[in-house]
């Protein structure tokens, strides 16, 4: 049987993944699972593009590094319009369908997760809400022992002749990444003698901010829908979420701008 468009994509398969729970169903509860199913194919797009980004900071392939972080600035964008589209659907709309959801939570999207472990942002306790065993909890436990895409970039910095200190090549990876004075003042002397190495290090201040970006949005559609109730899956909604903003991943990129 030749290859088509529909078989290459599957798509009878794809378009048969949206399954609404309420009765009728609601008209609106197709939108939610088609709004937030795109978004795990985009985690996993991202995901796939900071592994290849980590790739060439280790090989130091600089034009191609930059041209992967246009790639996953410009998905962040499509990530931050798509709430544009969700917020089209007000409150009592969402309501209709809401218990339906159970303790099914945005809070426990694990590429997510991985994407957090992947930029830094290591929280063990977050596997906690994964049976262990289980592909999320190793997909988790994997990211959790990696090298993160701040690691990466370190020792891209290091092959390009900035000074990185030993402890920073060789620090335990399951960490969180935490500030620096020592990559700070490598970073200021980037940002006054490197140009090409500016723009490398412009593109991922972009990349954490483009990140906060979408977590705003995000806090403010879930307030705009459901005020202070508590989230879905027992999260305590708006609020857990505003405790997670201007958290930067890359904190030594944002230290410096003082000291320019």
């Amino acid at each position: 049987m030749p290859l088509t468009y529909s078989s290459y994509l599957k798509v009878d398969e794809l378009l048969s993944l949206q399954q609404p729970l309420s009765d009728g169903p609601e008209h609106d509860e197709m939108l939610f699972i088609i709004i937030h199913q795109v978004y795990e194919l985009w985690f996993k797009q991202v995901l796939h593009e900071v592994d290849f980004l980590y790739g060439r900071f280790l090989e130091n392939d600089r034009s191609r590094a930059l041209h992967t972080l246009r790639r996953i600035l410009t998905v962040l964008k499509t990530l931050v319009a798509q709430i544009d589209i969700l917020e089209t659907m007000t409150p009592l709309e969402f309501l209709s369908f809401r218990d339906r959801l159970e303790s099914a939570s945005g809070f426990q999207s694990f590429q997510f997760r991985e994407l957090e472990f992947a930029l830094g942002y290591k929280r063990p306790a977050m596997m906690n809400h994964y049976t262990p065993d289980s592909e999320p909890w190793q997909r988790l436990q994997k990211r959790y022992h990696a090298p993160t895409l701040w690691d990466g970039f370190l020792r891209f910095l290091s092959l390009n002749g900035h000074p990185i200190p030993d402890e920073a090549l060789n620090r335990d990876v399951t960490q969180p990444v935490t500030p620096s004075p020592d990559i700070q003042r490598t970073l200021i002397g980037v940002y006054r003698n490197d140009p090409a190495g500016l723009r490398v290090c412009e593109r991922l201040v972009d990349l954490d901010e483009g990140l906060q970006e979408w977590r705003y949005r995000h806090v403010k559609m879930v307030e705009r829908t459901i005020g202070t109730k508590p989230g879905t899956g027992g999260s305590s909604g708006v609020g857990y979420l505003t405790g997670t903003l201007f958290k930067p991943f890359f904190p030594d990129l944002w230290a410096i701008r003082t000291e320019l």
